[in-house]
């Protein structure tokens, strides 16, 4: 099974030396892979393997066949002195080639595990070894790798990183790969025994199973554990008295099992548990020079007398700090409890400097901002009842008028006549529509008649929806405006049923073909030397004590 490459996951990667193969694993989080490299040159194929696989490792945990190492319990008196260096002295007679070189370790073994009473004075160890030659080929092989050797132990002793029994349990386990069966005996947690026998049959391998129960004094043990290329169904071990099982793995290691491949199924699970298995292995035969250094029980306690020294130091310097914190803490406590009050004020300040600000504002525009409403009141009374106005703007400089009206050129005069307005003139050429004319009108304020602003100000006068309603005037009298003399050769048309005197001393002449109707009350003085003709039917009577040239005057009933 192959998952996808993992990024920050430690690869945990195990090489076993079987006989004539590699068995290969590699651990990354819950990714399994494993595989059998069985080559001339293994160290070279294995990189391939592990750069296919995307794998990094940087140490590689390294295992031996049983059948490659000596294992074997002894007897050792309990004396003072080094516990390792008495081991050593006792190898030279059990190994053929035992020397300064030779790689060993051991592991002290439970007094009750096979029943029998001893004596204070003797200490019975479990020793494993193995020759020079093996334990530099598992190191050449690491080397050529380019990876760091981080152990080197038994591959079937790490079985027990994948199940071990309960505390007490006698549980004889028995594994195969490949043509040879490893059988170990378990008391608990802990190894008594391991063997290693060529296992071509299954009475050579239930005869193995005998002599390991005599070799450890068990008459009967309580379980029989059978794991790798073997099957629980094996009725030569069944007849052997104990239940015949597969071994009691976690769900999680059954999960990583169903990942090995059947072909090589027992050298893989070998090479599974040495993966699988922690830091601290016992009997580890790596040479101490290349071991990982490892904290020993005296350095452990020395160490731990250390933290606590420094824990009571931190302690006592931390203590004045953590006063003040707490002073610090019931200040923060004492101003968050007035914050929402100093909110308040802050707030009711804040909207006091808001409203003062508010003032000032509305008090300079009423001293210095222009004034709309004295303007409007000017115009509304000014302009005719038929003129329309859609923009109303006014600035520093003047007053600006964009409408409609029936005659455009009559506003103009009319605007002159404000004492406001000045330089009364259009903005922009007349145009006429369906029945009215659009105009836009400029003009200047004359001295005095609007106040001036300290900043340019415009007010926009919202559309008029309709013409001007009379009766919305003020019922005020319009006040006397002089008469402004019309531009040279330009004639101004009276609005209808007004009448606009003519300056002193100068005669209107009336367009050709229109009779001019004056005023009740009122006689028009014909020009000197022109007759006028009055309309058929109508008598023209003079004014009285005058004359006019050309008549007869009778005289009334009165008159003499």
């Amino acid at each position: 099974m192959r998952l996808g490459p993992l990024k920050l996951t430690q690869v945990r990667l195990a090489v076993v030396l079987l006989h004539d193969r590699l068995a290969v694993a590699a651990l990354a989080g819950e990714r399994v892979e494993a595989f059998t490299i069985a080559t001339e040159n293994p160290a070279v194929v294995l990189r391939e393997e592990l750069a296919a696989r995307q794998l990094t490792p940087r140490a590689v945990a390294l295992a031996l066949s049983r059948s490659a190492v000596f294992v074997r319990p002894m007897e050792l008196p309990v004396v003072g002195g080094d516990m390792r260096e008495m081991v050593r002295l006792n190898l030279d007679g059990h190994l053929p080639s035992a020397g300064d070189e030779t790689a060993f370790d051991y592991v002290p073994l439970p007094a009750e595990a096979d029943g029998v009473r001893r004596e204070d004075t003797l200490q019975r160890v479990l020793v494993v070894a193995a020759e020079p030659r093996a334990v530099e080929a598992a190191l050449r092989i690491a080397e050529e790798s380019r990876l760091r050797p981080a152990s080197l132990t038994v591959a079937s002793h790490d079985l027990l990183s994948l199940a071990h029994p309960d505390r007490g349990q006698r549980v004889v386990w028995v594994h195969r790969a490949g043509a040879n069966a490893d059988v170990l005996c378990l008391f608990g947690s802990s190894l008594l025994l391991s063997r290693s026998a060529p296992a071509p049959d299954d009475a050579t391998l239930a005869d193995e199973v005998r002599r390991s129960l005599s070799a450890v004094r068990w008459r009967e043990c309580d379980a029989i554990w059978v794991s790798g290329d073997l099957l629980p169904e094996m009725p030569v071990l069944a007849s052997l008295g104990p239940p015949v099982t597969q071994p009691a793995y976690p769900d999680r290691v059954l999960g990583r099992l169903a990942a090995l491949s059947p072909d090589d199924r027992g050298g893989q699970e070998l090479a599974l548990a040495v993966a699988s298995g922690r830091r601290g292995r016992p009997l580890d035969l790596l040479p101490p020079a290349l071991r990982p250094r490892r904290v020993t029980r005296a350095q452990g306690i020395t160490l731990g007398l250390a933290t606590v020294t420094a824990l009571l130091l931190l302690t006592a310097l931390l203590i004045p700090g953590l006063r003040e914190q707490r002073y610090l803490s019931r200040l923060n406590s004492e101003i968050t409890r007035l914050d929402p009050q100093v909110r308040a004020v802050e707030r009711v300040v804040r909207d006091l400097e808001r409203k003062r600000k508010l003032l000032g504002t509305i008090t300079g525009i009423e001293t210095s901002a222009l004034r709309p409403l004295p303007v409007l009141r000017e115009l509304t009374d000014l302009l005719p009842t038929d003129t329309w106005l859609t923009t109303l703007s006014f600035d520093q400089k003047g007053v600006e008028l964009t409408g409609q009206a029936a005659a455009a050129s009559a506003l103009i005069p009319l605007l002159e006549n404000s004492p406001r307005l000045e330089r009364v003139e259009f903005a922009s050429p007349v145009t006429r529509g369906r029945d009215k004319e659009q105009f836009r009108i400029r003009a200047a304020w004359e001295a005095g008649g609007a106040q001036a602003a300290a900043t340019p100000a415009s007010a926009v006068a919202p559309p008029m929806p309709g013409p001007i309603d009379p009766a919305a005037r003020p019922s005020r009298q319009p006040q006397a405006a002089p008469a402004v003399p019309p531009p040279p050769g330009q004639v101004v048309q009276p609005p209808p049923g007004q009448v606009v005197p003519p300056p002193p001393g100068q005669v209107v002449q009336p367009p050709p073909g229109q009779v001019v109707q004056p005023p009740p009350g009122h006689v028009v003085q014909p020009p000197p030397g022109q007759v006028v003709q009055p309309p058929p039917g109508q008598v023209v009577q003079p004014p009285p004590g005058q004359v006019v040239p050309g008549t007869r005057v009778r005289p009334g009933s009165g008159g003499r």
